[in-house]
């Protein structure tokens, strides 16, 4: 029964993300076999978010929680999340959104145990049009039905699974750390008496601002060229120009000011930067479908950001020949790339690997289930038709993918493809694009023998962007997702940024020193710890994730497991 109430406290919370409509549930109904039916009413839930008084209702479960837990509760329970009923109309009535509430109606049922899926979207709109706005409670009032059902047999399989496998990530986030540490072990580097790379460069650097035009694919693309200035310092000290080219390639809903403190610092270095906006994923477009201006980003996000990339490095040599502001200054036979999250499939698809159609069928599959969020997004691309997209580009030699999405879109058939040096960066507590599923996994699939694995403990998927300015802050992400204050992952990306540049695009092998793992747990500070690896191979990986027990290894299979129709679970 303990392990029951426990769990209770995750089921109400697994409400708020999801329920509610227009008449208004009285009561949530538990049934869960063999102990019967629970419920608990709504008014009880009220009471205790806005006096934190529990009533003989609630006492039942509440006695079971500890103060901690209830403490959380009622701060969630209180949490007002600021959306509009548009931006929650836009959302739940694309293809992805109502793709979530099926899956949703599965677990969280009308009064005659139907799915939820329309109750759960009237009442999402309905409380966030309401006076009152989108909160748990208000959610349940508006819920269309005088009773939520929630299959919670269904609920706390789910709930047991993700438990195992969070564990399981914890514990190869562990081991790459303890790895890492091993090896830094070894070095007798000083890295005290050494340049910082962290602080910036010797070069000034002034900004130009492109508007290009791609009319074939009527794709408008902003760019801002950060470009150094050879003559501003000690000219014998630092590089002429051309400047070798570095492209920065944004993720969903962000810009070309998200990387901003990145470029500036490659810039003091030496390097050209060119940062582009990808119209159809921006967030711009974003805006614009939250405030149903717009259709949501369409799988031909996935084939036209890798040639927005191209057709802007074609745009460039160009404008080098014309232009005398760049006249001389681009080095073409020097050009890296880097991105962030669906950045990150931009670059990678653009080293040369090829979407991997096979393992997106197997992914994709509408009866599978997977704890791996960025699937919603990367299983768009089965929409796409399975032909051979030529997206690489020869004129990029090293990229750099920050919490890159890969897993199904790309596969081990299309990340093996790269030939070029790879720096793969992971948060532990990524939950859109899981760092087990979508960099270390990947990262072993690499096949080129320089490649890197950047760890970050505690960081999220939003730790390493620049905080968004008001007019460029599109999607409400809760405070508790955000994670700890990103100044130190800033300092990680400038640095390890330089280094790997410096070393596999430069060839200035004095650089190297600064991508081992002694160097890493020198600039690491917590909570945000830093750990560098060079190397970890398919069978490490797998010894890690399975470990020696089969039965403990089957749930936490890579591949989604099935997952049967609600009617036919409850025979």
């Amino acid at each position: 029964m303990k392990n029951f109430l426990r769990y209770l406290g995750l089921g109400l919370l697994s409400t708020f993300l999801t329920a509610t409509p227009g008449l208004g549930a009285e009561r949530i109904s538990f049934y869960y076999p063999p102990f019967g039916e629970f419920s608990l009413s709504v008014d009880s839930l009220e009471t205790f978010a806005k006096e934190g008084r529990i009533d003989q209702d609630f006492s039942f479960y509440a006695s079971r929680a500890t103060p901690q837990q209830l403490a959380q509760l009622r701060d969630l329970l209180q949490q007002r999340f600021n959306v509009t009923p548009t931006l929650v109309s836009q959302v739940t009535y694309s293809p992805i959104g109502e793709q979530v509430m099926q899956q949703l109606g599965e677990l969280l049922l009308t009064e005659s145990r139907q799915n939820g899926f329309y109750a759960i979207r009237a009442s999402l709109i309905l409380a966030a049009a309401d006076q009152e706005g989108l909160t748990v409670v208000n959610l349940l009032r508006k819920f269309p039905s005088n009773t939520m059902r929630v299959n919670f047999t269904e609920g706390l399989r789910i709930v047991d699974d993700l438990s195992q496998l969070l564990k399981k990530r914890d514990e190869v986030v562990a081991s790459v750390q303890k790895e890492a540490i091993a090896q830094a072990a070894n070095s007798t580097i000083n890295f005290s008496k050494q340049l910082d790379l962290r602080s910036p460069g010797k070069f000034r650097w002034q900004k130009k601002s492109l508007e290009l035009n791609d009319f074939s694919r009527n794709r408008r693309l902003p760019v801002d060229i950060y470009l150094p200035q050879a003559g501003s310092q000690n000219t014998k000290e630092l590089p002429s120009p051309p400047f070798p080219l570095i492209v920065i390639s944004h993720g969903l809903a962000s810009d070309r000011f998200t990387f901003v403190y990145l470029a500036e610092h490659l810039a003091s270095y030496g390097f050209a930067v060119a940062v582009l906006e990808h119209p159809g994923s921006n967030a711009e477009r974003i805006q614009q479908y939250f405030a149903g201006l717009s259709a949501p980003p369409d799988a031909t996000e996935f084939i036209n950001r890798p040639l927005d990339i191209k057709y802007l490095l074609n745009e460039l040599q160009r404008l080098e020949k014309l232009d005398p502001t760049l006249q001389g200054k681009l080095n073409f036979q020097q050009v890296g790339a880097i991105g962030h999250s669906l950045g990150g499939y931009t670059v990678l698809a653009l080293a040369g690997a090829k979407i991997n159609f096979e393992q997106l069928r197997q992914d994709c599959d509408p009866n599978n289930s997977s704890f791996n969020l960025s699937l919603v997004l990367q299983c768009q691309a089965t929409e796409l038709p399975p032909i051979d997209y030529e997206l690489k580009d020869d004129r990029i030699k090293v990229i750099m993918a920050i919490n890159p999405i890969n897993s199904s879109i790309l596969g081990e058939g299309g990340v093996s493809q790269i030939k070029i040096p790879v720096i793969l960066v992971a948060a532990s507590q990524d939950i859109f694009a899981p760092p087990v599923f979508e960099q270390i996994r990947p990262f072993t699939w690499l096949s080129d023998s320089n490649k890197y694995l950047a760890l970050i403990e505690n960081a999220t998927h939003f730790s390493a962007i620049a905080e968004p300015t008001p007019e460029n802050d599109v999607l409400p992400v809760p405070p508790a997702l955000l994670g700890p204050d990103r100044a130190p992952v800033y300092s990680y990306l400038n640095a390890l940024s330089v280094a790997f540049l410096e070393t596999h695009l430069l060839n200035h092998p004095e650089y190297r020193s600064y991508l081992q793992p002694s160097y890493a747990t020198f600039i690491s500070k917590e909570p945000l710890n830093l750990s560098i690896l060079q190397s970890l191979s398919a069978d490490q990986f797998n010894q890690l994730w399975n470990g020696s027990n089969a039965q403990l290894a089957k749930p936490f299979n890579l591949q989604p497991t099935p997952t049967l129709p609600i009617r036919q679970r409850l025979r």
